[in-house]
């Protein structure tokens, strides 16, 4: 009854909810990574979904190294914008989907894979910059998003491959609902990057740009790359990438239908890749 449309990637850059909240977005350094989400924006607007399920990362303000889980869902009325150490974003709260989310889970563990189901948590500018690029600055987010948290902070990380077939348990989860709701998945995070250490502000184009050629073309052969390519290739944070499997795997079999790409360097010390997928 459900179904999934499209997909979207998109990095998450502290820096770039920074420049919207600040009113930035238009001077120089900003204006052409934000110009090459102008045509993401108006197919929002024309592909309205009814549900959004948002892959991201936690950044230490959900859960800390006290506790840590692998992959944790949302499945909340709504979710309020974390205070990442300066104050929430001034972003509108996020409204859950508690039926669909608590489906996914129940369908999804059933396929054996464990969830960490989160009934209380708030939401940093990993979720909420990705919904401030496509979304702009509204009164309120466009319809209800369940929030999909990924450890990618503190080894051992999932391996591309589990992302990727957990892409496909979601696929089914959403499939089996019984609502006609319209759902897209976003996987966020990436691209190259690298914070810390003798590499720190490391950015591979060429790296990404295959990245993203796979992504569309051969999403299974890139679920197989090893974690020690991202690390070596995309930097220490560049791992985030495998988040993007499980929107990946969430699509269908068929080769999809590339609606936008783009790609910019830097924003931050950041690189910044984006793509809209939609199922044919």
């Amino acid at each position: 009854m459900a179904r999934i449309t499209a997909s979207v990637y998109t990095s998450h850059v502290p820096a770039i909810g920074a420049a919207i909240d600040l009113g930035k977005t238009q001077e120089p350094y900003w204006v052409p990574l934000f110009k090459g989400y102008d045509f993401s924006r108006q197919w929002l607007k024309a592909h309205k979904p009814d549900v959004i399920f948002l892959v991201y990362n936690d950044h230490a303000t959900a859960f800390s190294l006290e506790m840590i889980p692998t992959f944790a869902i949302g499945t909340a009325a709504e979710f309020q914008p974390a205070d990442e150490g300066w104050g929430p974003r001034p972003v509108p709260k996020v409204i859950g989907h508690p039926e669909l989310a608590s489906h996914i889970a129940q369908s999804v563990i059933q396929d054996d894979f464990d969830l960490t189901i989160v009934n209380k948590m708030d939401v940093d500018h990993g979720l909420t910059v990705p919904l401030s690029l496509m979304c702009g600055q509204p009164e309120a987010w466009p319809c209800p998003v369940i929030p999909f948290a990924v450890n990618v902070v503190q080894y051992p990380v999932p391996s591309g491959r589990r992302c990727f077939n957990l892409g496909r348990a979601i696929r089914k989860a959403v499939e089996s609902f019984d609502q006609p709701l319209n759902v897209q998945i976003w996987g966020t995070g990436g691209m190259s990057h690298q914070l810390q250490g003798p590499r720190a502000g490391l950015i591979n184009r060429e790296f990404d740009n295959n990245f993203l050629d796979r992504l569309i073309a051969d999403p299974e052969g890139l679920s197989q790359l090893p974690h020690i390519d991202y690390v070596r290739e995309a930097g220490s944070e560049g791992i985030e990438l495998v988040m993007w499997l499980i929107a990946r795997g969430a699509m269908s079999d068929s080769a999809p239908r590339l609606r936008h790409r783009f790609y910019h360097v830097p924003a931050s010390n950041t690189a910044v890749g984006h793509l809209i997928l939609e199922n044919t």
